[in-house]
C-alpha cells in the first residue's frame, strides 16, 4: 500500500509539471499518466476506461451540443445586443456585459458565452474609440463568475456533484450551486466594475488585433424574401440598420438586371435582390434582421439534414479551375450545395451579378453551406480556404424554439423525471431535429481535448483515493492547521485549489482537489458539502494567470495583454472571492 501510494502521488507530481510546462497537449499527459498508471497496477484494468461512461463526461460533451445551439440560433445574440451602447460610461458598460455574461455562464458553457460575447464586446469599444483591453478581461472574469452559480455552468460543478453522489448518494441538484456562486458573482461583477478595470493596462491598437481579423469587404445580393411585408417599403427604409450594422447598400436587382444608381427611392418586393457591401459577419447579421434571405436557401433548408451553414472566405489563385468561370455556369448551387454569396476584389465594385461574375485569380470568394460541403466545393475548384475564417450562419427564426427545448430539458432534470444527462439527451435530439445543430456540427461542438482529460483523471483521481494519497495530503493540511478552527482548514484547502487552478485545468484542479476534501471531512467528522463546494468554488476562480481558464486564454490575443496583466486585477478578485465565498458556504453548508 506504501509503495502504491508513492508511485500514485509520483504520477500526480509529473502530471502537475508537465501540465504547467504546457508543451505537450493536456490530453495526451492525462491519458499517457492513465496507462502508466495502469501497468503499474494502480488502477485496475477493469477500470482503466470507466471514466469514458462517467455521467460527468457525458453531460459536459452535452452541454457543449446544447450551447452551440443555442448561439447558433441567435437567441443570446439577441439579448446581448439589446444591450449594448457604445455611448455609455466605461464602468456601466463593463457592468452590463459583466451581468449578461455571468447570466449566460450559468446556463450554457462559459466558453461559450465569452465566444459570443466578446466581438460584441471588440465592437463596443472600436465604436467608442477605446482599448478593448479595459473591457475584455472583465468580462472574462465575469464568465467565469457566472459559470459557478449552476451545475451546467462550468465543468468543476459537474465533476464535484459526481463526487457527492459516489460519496452520499445523491448529487448536487442543478440549482445547488446557486446561493455561494450568485453571492460570489455579485461581489465580484461589482468589483470589477467599479474598480478593478482600473488595475488593468490601456494599449493603444489592442482592440484591432481582433478587428483585423475580418478586413475584406464583399460585394453581395441579399434576395427579398416572400415573407416581407409594407414595414420596409423601399431601399432607403433599409439604410438605418445597414448603417447600423456598417454595410453599404449599392443598389437593387429586378427581373435580373441591375437598377440604375443606389436605387434608394425603389420598392423592394419579393424576389428583388438587394446589392450590399461589407464584412461577412456584418453581411450575415444584417441579412437575419430585415428581410432579406440568400440565394437559394430553400436548398438548405429542411430539418435533420440542415442546420450549420458557414460563410466560408476562399482566395482564387492562379490556375484554379474556377478562374473565367461564372457560379451559374458552374451550378455551384445545384452540384455542390454551395452558395456564392459574395466576392471580393481588392476593393473593387463592379456591376455585374455575383453569380454571373467571371471570376478572377486574386479574388476572395465568399461561400455559404455546410462547412464540409465548402470544404469539398473549395477543393474541387482548385481554390484555398482562408484559415480562421469562417462565419457561422445564425438561424434566428428558431431563437424561441431553442430557448423551449433548452428550458423544457432544464424543468424535466430538476423537477425529477429524468436525470440530468437524459434531459440533455433528449434536448440534443430535438435540437438536431429541428436543424438547428447538423450531425457534424454534434461532433464539432464537444472539446474532446477535455473529454479526454477528465475521462483520464476520473480513475486516476480515484486510484489516488484508494490509495491513501489524499487522506496523506489531507492530514498534511489539517496538521499545518491544528490547533485552530476547522473553518480554517476549510480556508486553506480553498487557497491551495484556487492557486493549482491558476495554473491547471480547472477539471484536473477539481479532480485533484475533491478527494482531498473528502478525506479532511472524513478526519474532522464534519459535513462533507461544505468541503466540495469549496474545491467547487476555489477550481473555478483562475484569475492570475491566462492559462488556468480557457476563457483567459482566449482574451490574451485580441486584448492584447501580457502574461502579467492577468494578476493586476486578478489577485485581488481571488481574495475577494475566498473572502465573500468562505462565509456564504459556512452560512449554507454549516459545517
Amino acid at each position: 500500500m506504501q509503495s502504491d501510494q508513492t508511485m500514485i502521488i509520483g504520477i500526480f507530481v509529473v502530471l502537475f509539471v508537465l501540465l504547467v510546462w504546457g508543451r505537450i497537449r493536456y490530453d495526451l499527459v492525462a491519458f499517457g499518466a492513465l496507462v502508466l498508471a495502469s501497468i503499474l497496477g494502480l488502477v485496475p484494468k477493469e477500470d482503466v476506461f470507466s471514466g469514458f461512461v462517467h455521467s460527468a463526461v457525458a453531460i459536459i460533451a452535452l452541454v457543449l451540443i446544447v450551447s452551440r445551439a443555442l448561439v447558433g440560433s441567435g437567441a443570446i445574440e439577441k439579448l446581448a445586443a439589446r444591450l449594448l451602447d457604445s455611448e455609455r460610461p466605461l464602468p456601466l458598460h463593463i457592468a452590463v456585459m459583466a451581468i449578461v455574461s455571468a447570466g449566460l455562464s450559468a446556463v450554457i458553457n462559459n466558453v461559450a458565452a465569452l465566444a459570443l460575447l466578446m466581438p460584441l464586446d471588440i465592437d463596443t469599444a472600436t465604436k467608442a474609440k477605446r482599448a478593448v483591453s479595459l473591457s475584455l478581461m472583465p468580462l472574462s472574469f465575469a464568465t467565469i463568475l457566472g459559470g459557478m452559480i449552476t451545475l451546467i455552468g462550468t465543468p468543476p460543478n459537474i465533476v464535484i456533484a459526481a463526487y457527492r453522489q459516489d460519496a452520499l448518494g445523491e448529487p448536487f441538484g442543478m440549482f445547488d450551486f446557486a446561493p455561494v456562486g450568485l453571492t460570489v458573482s455579485i461581489v465580484g461583477i461589482a468589483f470589477v466594475a467599479l474598480v478593478g478595470w482600473r488595475f488593468l493596462p490601456t494599449r493603444e491598437g489592442a482592440a484591432e488585433q481582433e478587428t483585423a481579423f475580418a478586413e475584406g469587404r464583399y460585394i453581395a445580393e441579399l434576395r427579398v424574401s416572400e415573407k416581407s411585408s409594407e414595414d420596409t417599403a423601399n431601399v432607403a427604409g433599409l439604410y438605418p440598420l445597414a448603417d447600423e450594422h456598417d454595410v453599404h447598400i449599392l443598389g437593387l436587382v429586378r427581373g435580373g438586371k441591375r437598377l440604375p444608381g443606389y436605387a434608394a427611392r425603389q420598392d423592394i418586393r419579393p424576389g428583388d435582390f438587394v446589392v450590399v457591401e461589407g464584412e461577412p459577419k456584418a453581411i450575415e447579421t444584417f441579412m437575419g434582421k430585415t428581410v432579406l434571405e440568400f440565394s437559394g436557401s430553400e436548398k438548405h433548408s429542411g430539418g435533420v439534414t440542415s442546420g450549420g451553414l458557414t460563410l466560408t472566405e476562399a482566395i482564387v489563385p492562379e490556375g484554379a479551375r474556377i478562374a473565367g468561370r461564372t457560379a451559374r455556369g458552374l451550378k455551384l448551387l445545384y452540384l455542390h450545395s454551395v452558395t456564392l454569396l459574395g466576392v471580393s476584389r481588392n476593393g473593387t465594385r463592379f456591376t455585374d451579378r455575383v453569380r454571373l461574375l467571371p471570376i478572377k485569380p486574386g479574388d476572395v470568394l465568399l461561400l455559404l453551406g455546410e462547412a464540409d460541403r465548402n470544404a469539398a466545393a473549395a477543393a474541387f475548384f482548385w481554390v484555398l480556404p482562408l484559415e480562421g475564417r469562417q462565419t457561422p450562419m445564425v438561424q434566428r427564426s428558431k431563437a424561441g424554439m431553442s430557448i423551449a427545448i433548452f428550458l423544457g430539458a432544464i424543468a424535466a432534470a430538476v423537477v425529477g423525471w429524468v436525470s440530468l444527462p437524459v434531459a440533455l439527451s433528449a434536448a440534443v435530439i430535438a435540437l438536431i431535429a429541428v436543424g438547428l445543430v447538423s450531425g457534424n456540427e454534434v461532433y464539432g461542438s464537444v472539446e474532446w481535448k477535455v473529454i479526454v482529460l477528465l475521462a483520464s483523471l476520473i480513475p486516476l483521481a480515484e486510484a489516488f483515493e484508494k490509495s491513501g494519497g489524499a487522506e496523506l495530503i489531507a492530514t498534511r493540511i489539517l496538521s499545518i492547521t491544528e490547533g485552530f478552527p476547522v473553518w480554517v482548514s476549510l480556508l486553506a484547502l480553498m487557497v491551495v485549489t484556487m492557486t493549482l487552478s491558476d495554473f491547471l485545468n480547472n477539471v484536473a484542479t477539481a479532480l485533484i482537489a475533491a478527494p482531498i476534501a473528502i478525506g479532511m471531512a472524513a478526519a474532522t467528522n464534519t459535513d462533507l458539502d461544505a468541503w466540495l463546494m469549496a474545491v467547487a468554488v476555489a477550481a473555478s476562480c483562475a484569475f492570475l494567470t491566462p492559462i488556468g481558464h480557457k476563457n483567459n486564454t482566449i482574451i490574451l490575443g485580441p486584448g492584447g495583454y501580457r502574461f502579467g496583466d492577468y494578476w493586476r486585477m486578478g489577485l485581488l478578485l481571488e481574495v475577494i472571492v475566498v473572502a465573500v465565498g468562505l462565509p456564504t458556504i459556512l452560512l449554507v453548508w454549516p459545517l
